[in-house]
């Protein structure tokens, strides 16, 4: 007698065989499983902007749940008064089942339907990671952390190259890892007159986006539009009200009780680009100088890999003139 007829029997009072509560309990999870035992569930991303309408949902939704793919999570941003509509969507799925081409290609008739001004989708677990280069300056914390996060997967990056117009002798940290990693270093000294902005963008053509880790030099804006692709930077929180040099001790003389840390795309306007990520941390009477750096300075660590996370996970979208979207 099968599973399905004990189960039918006995719930008709047809018969006292006990059942094996385990047994059930393990063909019941075997048959309701959306993935063959053989198949190895993949994790995707979409995201989608295009003009607001009736059904976007729902056809996200059909289209991901017709190829076997089961949704994890869905967010939609709709803003008020605005005809624009947002979403970001996580799901598994079969690889074999739906092929990464064809994934494109639905996705790509979807986009089409809805006059989509984004249309992105990522699976990690398939795609290459994001190609970046670090530019930096004298500075070591924030480069130190990205770097530490891509050698233990944190972030899925490839870092092509350092750039810094500051010279790092053989023996510190920083050259040692990246010879032991076969990163290049390029030392790229700059004045004035010189911003070596020809040299840099030929060094990072290939890259994906770019990355600002406490760079203390100005991109121009013919730089901007050459590289074409985005920039992500961060500066402490301390601006506006303390500028130029040591503003840490400018703050800490001033008796600030609040630091903090944002992180931003590069516009032609200084520091003024659309916000990705924000940090803050309380300070007090009790923090002496030393401390107050190492806190402003572990602010910038955190908040620039936050944003390079969110930014690698599909979170991060353009909303209006010098605003984001962060799911």
């Amino acid at each position: 007698m099968t599973l399905f007829q004990r189960v039918s029997l006995r719930f008709l009072g047809l018969t006292k065989t006990p059942l094996n509560p385990l047994e059930f309990l393990g063909r019941s999870l075997i048959l309701s499983s959306p993935f063959c035992s053989t198949s190895k569930p993949a994790h995707g991303v979409h995201v989608f902007q295009c003009p607001d309408g009736l059904g976007i949902v729902a056809k996200l939704s059909e289209c991901i749940s017709s190829r076997g793919g089961n949704i994890l999570s869905v967010d939609v941003f709709v803003p008020e008064n605005k005809n624009v509509f947002y979403s970001r969507s996580e799901f598994v799925f079969d690889l074999n089942r739906w092929p990464r081409a064809e994934m494109d290609a639905d996705f790509l008739k979807l986009s089409k339907l809805f006059n989509a001004t984004r249309s992105v989708v990522r699976v990690p677990s398939f795609d290459r990671n994001y190609k970046v280069a670090i530019l930096a300056s004298k500075q070591d914390h924030c480069l130190v952390d990205l770097l530490h996060g891509w050698q233990s997967a944190r972030l899925p990056l490839d870092v092509t190259c350092v750039i810094s117009n500051h010279e790092r002798g053989p023996n510190t940290h920083v050259m040692r890892f990246l010879e032991r990693h076969r990163i290049p270093y390029h030392y790229l000294p700059t004045s004035k007159g010189n911003p070596r902005d020809g040299e840099v963008l030929d060094l990072v053509r290939d890259t994906d986006f770019l990355v600002l880790a406490r760079y203390m030099q100005i991109l121009s804006g013919e730089f901007l539009e050459s590289y074409g692709k985005d920039i992500i930077n961060i500066h402490h929180g301390l601006l506006p009200s303390f500028k130029g040099s040591y503003p840490s001790k400018q703050a800490y003389d001033a008796g600030v009780k609040m630091i903090g840390a944002t992180s931003h795309f590069v516009t032609e306007e200084l520091d003024a680009g659309p916000i990705i990520e924000q940090m803050v941390e309380r300070v007090s009477h009790r923090d002496n100088l030393q401390s107050f750096v190492q806190k402003s300075e572990n602010l910038e660590k955190q908040c620039l890999a936050k944003a390079i996370k969110s930014y690698c996970e599909l979170r991060v979208l353009p909303f209006e003139k010098g605003k984001t979207v962060v799911f």
